[in-house]
């Protein structure tokens, strides 16, 4: 584990109450971060700041926001929220419900960083870092909606890393394949199993391997990279 100090760094991870967020969460609040979560259902976490807060709710956001930028703003943004809907052959997909995976898991991000930039761009820096998915790349069987939202992420990340490259912003993408987290056991062992021998290294990945290339990502040490998408996935993903 590398040693970055993120003392008097201000980190907002956007659901960061669960499973990869709370991951990035914890990992940048040892690090010495002030960190906030924005989750639609936040739970109690050491050390770590809350608000209930809906991605898709531009007011919810602005309220948020408002609070950050009088405690002294925002210098690092993960966004880790979003919803992949059920499994499902997507001529039956219903669609309210390929909106609400588009609303949560796409437009989210949009909102959110539409709404954080601004002090950022005042501030003279930052690092966001979203996080997508290997679905993002490679699609996926019944989850049309969801492999829709994150290649959409994916696309955002290198256009804004585009627009605010001649600034201290940095806009990068992480998009993981399988993770071993609270949902991935959910599966029988059997499936998981089987998730985990599609990686050429034959194991599903760790939070807190992922929580690390977050972190340098968020890092001064990323100083060069920007609008970039990094995998994630044991070398699953070669393109």
């Amino acid at each position: 584990m590398i040693a970055f100090d993120f003392s008097g760094r201000r980190a907002v991870i956007t659901g960061g109450s669960r499973g990869l967020g709370r991951g990035v969460a914890e990992r940048l609040r040892d690090a010495g971060a002030a960190v906030t979560v924005w989750d639609l259902d936040p739970v109690p976490l050491a050390g770590i700041a809350s608000h209930a807060v809906d991605v898709t709710r531009a007011d919810q956001i602005a309220a948020a926001v408002a609070e950050a930028a009088a405690g002294g703003g925002i210098d690092i943004l993960v966004t880790a929220a979003g919803y992949a809907g059920s499994r499902q052959p997507m001529e039956a997909v219903a669609e309210a419900e390929w909106r609400t995976v588009l609303d949560v898991t796409l437009t989210g991000v949009f909102q959110v960083c539409r709404q954080v930039v601004p002090l950022m761009r005042q501030a003279g820096r930052g690092r966001i870092v979203t996080v997508a998915s290997l679905a993002a790349k490679e699609g996926k069987a019944g989850l049309a909606a969801y492999a829709a939202a994150t290649a959409g992420i994916v696309a955002f990340t290198k256009s804004l890393g585009r627009e605010l490259a001649e600034t201290d912003i940095r806009v990068n993408c992480v998009t993981p394949a399988a993770i071993d987290t609270e949902f991935l056991r959910v599966l029988p062992p059997a499936a998981i199993a089987a998730v985990a021998a599609r990686s050429p290294m034959k194991r599903l990945g760790t939070v807190a391997e992922f929580a690390e290339l977050v972190a340098w990502l968020c890092s001064d040490a990323c100083s060069y990279s920007t609008g970039a998408v990094f995998d994630v996935s044991g070398g699953q993903a070669t393109a």
